[in-house]
């Protein structure tokens, strides 16, 4: 087996470009998750949200793919669930080997504990959020997943919230503990496998400025919002939308 070429240099300098300089706890970090579980920035295995690093679903999954995962269960538990009130509880097991008796991770997910960006979806994070867990387990990931994360579900507030008088840039956090934009949107690329180019150009036209850094925060959280929207209800009609951006990138690059 072809073994996993990421280097802490690489992810040091993908972090970098994604969020500025890291403190020196969070290289030290990086720097263990790199050597041990060869988990990428790059590839978006890994975001940094308020300081910490948190795992994502793709990285796990990616994970465990190289380390021969025979398996991954679900099952949803009934007595737990809901779905009146769209409250769901997963079970999910971990399967490392043949004679493993497998991992057990539990997840739950209902309207006050997720974003409102994947609302309706409670159902599917509840699982994910299960699979996550047993993987964590499965395969020593002290990290909680980012998918895991209940402070997503505060984005609605964050409207109400007045912008930072110190000319800080629209992706960049407000300052009161919520996810910056520029983490959002990378999120929602990678949860619908969008082109992050085309996305970006979506982003400037919908914002109505030459690229997305030009735009003030409240129009780039409306785009986000239509992003997430769009990618849910019908997901062939976005990428017919963003596929129109395509001519455009070429003449510009």
């Amino acid at each position: 087996m072809k073994k996993n070429a990421v280097s802490f240099r690489s992810n040091a300098e993908a972090a970098r470009q994604l969020w500025g300089e890291p403190s020196r706890t969070a290289l030290r970090s990086l720097r263990e998750l790199t050597a041990k579980h060869s988990l990428s920035v790059a590839a978006g295995d890994l975001q940094f949200l308020d300081g910490r690093w948190y795992v994502t679903h793709a990285g796990l999954l990616q994970l465990a793919t190289r380390r021969g995962c025979r398996g991954i269960s679900t099952m949803v538990q009934v007595k737990l669930s809901d779905s009146t009130a769209c409250r769901w509880v997963f079970k999910a097991v971990v399967y490392k080997s043949g004679p493993s008796k497998g991992f057990v991770g539990y997840g739950d997910a209902d309207p006050s504990n997720v974003s409102p960006m994947v609302r309706g979806a409670e159902m599917r994070v509840a699982e994910t959020r299960a699979v996550n867990r047993a993987l964590r387990k499965a395969y020593g990931i002290g990290l909680c997943s980012v998918e895991e994360l209940g402070a997503f579900s505060n984005q609605s507030r964050s409207a109400s919230i007045p912008a930072p008088s110190n000319g800080s840039h629209p992706s960049n956090g407000s300052g009161n503990g919520q996810p910056r934009l520029r983490d959002q949107l990378c999120l929602l690329i990678r949860q619908y496998n969008l082109d992050p180019n085309l996305v970006k150009a979506y982003a400037a036209d919908f914002c109505g400025t030459e690229t997305l850094s030009g735009a003030s925060r409240e129009l780039v959280e409306s785009f986000i919002a239509q992003l997430a929207k769009s990618a849910k209800e019908n997901r062939a009609a976005l990428l017919c939308k963003l596929n129109s951006y395509a001519h455009s990138q070429e003449v510009t690059s």
